[in-house]
Order: structure tokens, then C-alpha cells, then sequence
């Protein structure tokens, strides 16, 4: 007589779907994904006009010019520079303290909190990078021309207001921005071969 094979019961796999949902759904909640962060930039308005962009003529001790070549080399207004070199300059640029003539007018502007005060509201930085110029040195250079207008608006928020930039209520914050006036303008990039050598 042979021996009955014993059913092996099943198991009740009703639940597992609920907890593989649960954990999925805990770790949705508890992990941290990077996220990219673009540059702060805003773009000018359309012009109101039939006038091109390009077609805007701008006083030339008015404009500071940075290209950045294939090869990484930065030239400021014709002058090969470091990163850090190029923030000095363009702070100089932008303050022009000893008025130069050869750096931006400046203008008097009525300013909230500091009265009427001479600055180079006209100012602009040109930016070109060529196509084969590496993002890295893109952002580094947007960077320390950012990093430059932030420590010339430090500079005179402690001066006027005692405190940091970054400590200053709404409108105090406007007049700093007024005073120095972030402007940064992008070209497309373009091959520019060697016309960011030195001549």
C-alpha cells in the first residue's frame, strides 16, 4: 500500500503587493534626489521697436567684453586672465572708483536710503564662449562675474546699513540692487578660433 504524499499548504501572497507598495512609498519619502539648479539670469524684454538687439549701439568704455575660447582661455576686453583675476576686474568695471574715463560714466540716480548718488547704471558685460568651450568653465565664469557684483553690493551694505546683504529687509535690498545693477549679457555661442589669442 503506498503512503500518501502530504500537501504542502500555499502560501497567502494576498498582502505582498500592499507591502511592496508601502516600502516602495517609504522610499520615495525618505530618499534625496539631486536636482540641477540653473543660473539666476534674467532675460530683457522684447524691444518695443523694429530694432534688432544687436543694432543697439553702446558706448564703448560702457562695455566690458569676456570670451572664453575652445581651449578654456579667458580674455577680458582682449587680455588673457585667471577666474580670479576676472572678478577683480570686473568689479573694477562695474565700481569704476576712481572714474575713469576709460571705464563706464557714471550718472547721479536718486536711490532710496542713499540719496543721490553717481553710479554706472549704464554698464554691461558681454559674455561669449565658443561652441567647444567646457560647461564647467561656462558656470565658473558666469560665477565669478556673479561673485563680483555680490561682494561690491556686501561691500556697501555694511557700509550704508551696517549689516550683510543678505540681512537687509525687501526694500533695503532694492536700493543695493539699484546701486549696482547686475548686467550680464549672453551671445550665442559661436567657433571663435583665434580671435581669443593674444595678437
Amino acid at each position: 500500500m503506498s503512503k500518501k504524499k502530504k500537501k504542502v499548504p500555499g502560501i497567502n501572497g494576498s498582502s505582498s503587493a500592499d507591502i511592496a507598495f508601502m516600502l516602495l512609498l517609504f522610499f520615495l519619502l525618505t530618499t534625496s534626489m539631486d536636482t540641477d539648479q540653473g543660473l539666476p539670469r534674467l532675460l530683457p524684454r522684447p524691444p518695443e521697436n523694429k530694432e534688432k538687439p544687436d543694432d543697439i549701439e553702446v558706448n564703448k568704455r560702457n562695455l566690458l567684453t569676456v570670451m572664453v575660447s575652445s581651449d578654456n582661455r579667458i580674455m577680458c576686453s582682449g587680455e588673457e586672465v585667471s577666474l580670479a583675476q576676472l572678478k577683480e576686474k570686473a568689479k573694477e568695471f562695474i565700481d569704476n572708483p576712481a572714474n575713469s574715463e576709460s571705464l563706464p560714466e557714471k550718472k547721479a540716480v536718486d536711490l532710496p536710503f542713499f540719496g543721490t548718488q553717481m553710479i554706472t547704471d549704464g554698464h554691461l558685460i558681454s559674455l561669449q564662449c565658443d561652441r567647444g568651450t567646457k560647461y564647467q568653465t561656462y558656470i565658473d565664469v558666469q560665477n565669478e562675474l556673479a561673485a563680483a557684483y555680490n561682494e561690491l553690493r556686501e561691500v556697501i551694505s555694511k557700509k550704508q546699513f551696517g549689516i550683510k546683504f543678505s540681512e537687509l529687509g525687501e526694500e533695503e535690498r532694492k536700493a543695493v540692487v539699484k546701486y549696482y545693477p547686475q548686467r550680464i549679457s549672453e551671445a550665442e555661442p559661436q567657433t571663435y578660433g583665434d580671435k581669443t589669442k593674444k595678437k
